[in-house]
């Protein structure tokens, strides 16, 4: 008779372990795999700016969404510095690229964007505009910052010693000069009779030629400048000035010079139109309204070096319409027509 032998205890043990080794090890395989399974993609984002992201306006679109990719919330990727005559090319790319959401400014090339918007119905587009929205997915957004603004103007006037304060902007369109127009309003609240110069240089990214322009109205006896543009707080304090910041506070840049600003803050429009990509409820929409005070869009830039310097009266009563215009007592009126020089 064949004898058999059994395997020693201990052998069965060891073969016991490692098969629930095995099926631990596979099991966790099947759960890492069904975990990254159920993980959410990131959302594909891409921008196109016409300048460099260094520029005060787009730079506040950049913050914004790297700060989005920081969180690990989207895959960001952005052209700049690209011509009007080739924006339809690199947005249709993007849009090729299968990029759920497109982020730029269509302020000179309307006709191209809007085109490109239509043939890519499935993508949404979020555009700096001068133009209404576009079914079924071009929203437009752009910088309603006029309320802080209209606050700058009121520090300009009670800081200026000879009445006279001069603007330098990049294009008198809209976007441009409905801020001017609430700074000039503020500046009236505190000094009615306050003089303005008003100059535009034709560009949006010019610092030697805004310099230029700002030195012709210090010599015409301006002494607070208006900064829409980079290179007039380089003027002002060059000849010792004061100047008002827009869009960024540069303050840090220039302690003696930048007496306030009016900042621009992008990330609760970008946030909002993230949201509504990811719920798939994307539709055209004027995005504009999130630029105001109330929604954080819009701020005025904290005093800093000069909050002892400025008169506490007048601190006061830049505090009081900041108020007033949170709790809706009072509204910036949004004025479009191009401004004009009234001083003498």
């Amino acid at each position: 008779m064949k004898s058999f032998s059994l395997p020693a205890a201990g052998g069965i043990a060891r073969r016991g372990l490692l098969k629930l080794a095995a099926a631990a090890a596979a099991g966790a395989l099947l759960f890492s795999g069904a975990a990254q399974a159920q993980a959410p993609a990131k959302l594909k984002v891409a921008a196109i700016y016409t300048v460099p992201v260094e520029q005060q306006w787009v730079s506040r679109i950049h913050k914004a969404l790297t700060a989005a990719r920081d969180r690990g919330e989207i895959e960001y990727t952005f052209s700049e510095n690209v011509t009007n005559a080739d924006y339809e090319r690199v947005m249709r790319q993007y849009a090729e690229q299968g990029n759920k959401l497109v982020v730029g400014e269509a302020f000179a090339v309307e006709a191209a964007a809007r085109k490109v918007a239509k043939d890519y119905p499935q993508t949404a587009f979020l555009m700096g505009s001068s133009g209404k929205p576009q079914q079924p997915n071009f929203s437009v957004f752009d910088n309603y910052i006029q309320e802080p603004a209209y606050l700058t103007g009121m520090i300009a006037a009670g800081m200026s010693k000879s009445g006279k304060i001069g603007l330098v902007g990049g294009y008198p369109i809209p976007e441009v000069n409905r801020l001017m127009q609430a700074f000039i309003e503020g500046a009236k609240e505190v000094n009615p009779k306050a003089e303005f110069t008003v100059t535009f240089i034709g560009s949006w990214f010019d610092p030697p030629k805004a310099k230029e322009a700002a030195f012709a109205m210090i010599d015409k006896g301006a002494d607070v400048l208006y900064a829409e543009r980079f290179g007039v707080s380089d003027a002002a304090k060059e000849r010792g000035k004061l100047a008002i910041g827009n869009v960024i506070d540069t303050q840090p840049q220039y302690p003696e010079t930048v007496v306030a600003s009016a900042l621009w803050s992008m990330e609760p429009t970008i946030d909002e139109a993230l949201k509504q990509v990811k719920a798939g409820a994307f539709k055209a929409a004027d995005f504009g309204q999130y630029s105001l005070m109330k929604h954080k869009g819009s701020s005025l830039a904290p005093l800093g070096t000069f909050e002892s310097k400025i008169p506490a009266d007048l601190i006061a009563r830049v505090q009081a319409k900041q108020k007033a215009i949170l709790d809706g007592s009072f509204t910036v009126q949004v004025v479009d027509k191009e401004p004009k020089s009234s001083a003498r």
